[in-house]
């Protein structure tokens, strides 16, 4: 729940991640064992998932996020997790154009997103909450290999809640098993986060004010490597041709790098491996 919420097309004021992270849902490739698509579609779905109250945190939460996607034809997308853009480049597997994304606030009263339904942290409490941060920027994305491998590179300029520069490479892989009519689908991939100090700071830093409501050491961040991860999904379509919806396991891995481990917050209150699981059920409508 700590990674990206990002989705400027509904209200939700919204993760993290995703509080600061990201609800996954069902992948893209889903889509594949549907009919080919028309100009509009919409994938509607919820996802339970069970994650760290908060980037760092070493208390869990289980929140249920809202899954929805909207594609126009591959030009224009709209998702919790992949924000709003514009493939203003697509061929030749090259994917460019500019995004917009939306990540949670945290709550020191709790660590979690509006959506959290059960546990949550207290390790917050003297910190201040963080607002809501719109994210603003760029990718650039390289599918090879048949499309079942893709290189992905975003950086956004975040205002509001955090004012700092984020980037996110990414490399995954994703593929099919079974009976060709009622597969199973399959996706990968490894990441890493960097960003500048004002991000660092605003999540992981300690100002003398913090320090002396919560009795932690001050911390001033810098800017670097945040996290690397890792995560996978499986996800089967439910009735003929997917017809009936899709059903999505999912699970990641997260390392927290010196840039953010090295905080007193996360020495003394958090840790550095976070670990998420969650399931998801999205159904997709189509029309010109």
């Amino acid at each position: 729940m700590y990674r990206l919420l990002p989705v400027l097309f509904m209200t939700l004021a919204a993760t993290p991640v995703l509080a600061q992270g990201a609800a996954p849902g069902v992948p893209l490739s889903a889509q594949r064992t549907a009919p080919p698509p028309r100009a509009w579609t919409l994938g509607v779905g919820f996802a339970p998932l069970y994650a760290p109250a908060w980037q760092g945190s070493r208390d869990q939460a289980l929140s249920i996020f809202p899954d929805l996607r909207l594609n126009y034809r591959d030009a224009v997308f709209a998702s919790i997790p992949d924000g709003l853009g514009w493939n203003a480049v697509n061929r030749d597997g090259w994917k460019l154009g500019p995004l917009a994304k939306l990540r949670f606030g945290r709550q020191e009263s709790n660590g979690g997103s509006p959506f959290l339904v059960a546990g949550g942290s207290e390790a917050l409490r003297g910190m201040g909450d963080v607002g809501v941060a719109g994210e603003v920027g760029g990718f650039a994305q390289y599918s090879f290999a048949g499309r079942k491998a893709r290189v992905r590179a975003e950086v956004r300029q975040g205002f509001g809640g955090h004012d700092g520069v984020i980037a996110d490479v990414l490399l995954g892989w994703n593929d099919r098993f079974g009976a060709p009519t009622s597969p199973w689908l399959w996706s990968t991939s490894v990441r890493a986060t960097f960003a500048g100090r004002d991000y660092v700071q605003t999540y992981f830093g300690v100002t003398p004010g913090q320090a002396a409501a919560t009795g932690l050491d001050a911390f001033a961040a810098g800017g670097g490597l945040v996290s690397t991860g890792l995560n996978a999904s499986l996800t089967k379509p439910l009735g003929s041709a997917g017809r009936g919806g899709a059903i999505t396991l999912f699970g990641g891995y997260d390392r927290l790098a010196d840039a953010a481990a090295d905080s007193s917050l996360i020495r003394d209150r958090g840790r550095r491996d976070q670990f998420s699981v969650g399931l998801s059920y999205g159904y997709r409508f189509s029309w010109d």
